[in-house]
């Protein structure tokens, strides 16, 4: 099975840990992980599932948004981290809401933000995630634990209470971030596998740390999509 990392490589230390992973999960998870960049062209649904991967803005934001609804209308599994999370936001308020949806940091300050900057950003910082009580999330995750960030953004709490009222669930919140968490309604109807954190959990892969329990629930996902008929 192959996963895409989508999302354009650099030498950020976000993405020395996404390199870290890679042959662990192919060894411990018998799954291919390969780099596509945003600008590439490259059809992503090709593959068994996607994962956007922190480092926006991205080279190609438009292609971007363009794989996500591709994903998300096609039933491939998506893992969203980071700026792979404020996209998704983007992406689903425009199209499935019918909302402006802009992004600060792309579009500029602007009353149709969906994404704003973070009081305080979080560049390597660490924060207390907790799970939700009775989400799927917290199937996967049912203790607080530490996350690691690098963000400078996340989504208003108006863009938050939207998605909310359309289905879409907060699996987790944290000091700081609010929002940790975001599982799309897709996963009930029909959908194996669509959510987004801000938290990057393959952090800790170049220390040897246990796969993030979120990872391992991504890559279940792919098995059961790629094996179902």
């Amino acid at each position: 099975m192959r996963i895409a990392l989508l999302g354009d490589h650099s030498s950020h230390p976000s993405h020395r840990e996404l390199d870290a992973l890679v042959p662990r999960l192919a060894t411990e998870l018998d799954v291919e992980a390969r780099w596509v960049p945003t600008d590439s062209g490259e059809d992503v649904t090709t593959y068994d599932a996607v994962w956007l991967v922190p480092g926006s803005p991205y080279a190609d934001d438009d292609a971007v948004l363009a794989s996500l609804t591709a994903v998300r209308e096609s039933g491939t599994p998506f893992l969203g981290t980071c700026g792979g999370l404020q996209y998704a936001v983007v992406e689903y308020s425009r199209n499935v809401l019918g909302r402006r949806a802009t992004h600060a940091e792309t579009d500029g300050l602007d009353d149709d933000n969906v994404v704003e900057p973070l009081a305080c950003s979080l560049q390597g910082e660490q924060r207390l995630v907790t799970p939700v009580p009775g989400t799927r999330f917290a199937t996967w995750v049912s203790q607080p634990f530490v996350g690691t960030h690098y963000c400078s953004y996340a989504p208003t709490p108006a863009a938050v209470a939207d998605l909310v009222s359309a289905g879409v669930v907060v699996g987790a919140t944290a000091p700081d971030a609010g929002a940790e968490v975001l599982e799309f309604p897709e996963m009930g109807a029909g959908h194996p596998f669509y959510v987004a954190s801000l938290f990057q959990p393959h952090v800790g892969a170049s220390r040897g740390e246990p796969i993030h329990p979120l990872i391992r629930a991504f890559v279940a996902s792919v098995t059961k999509s790629a094996t179902s008929p």
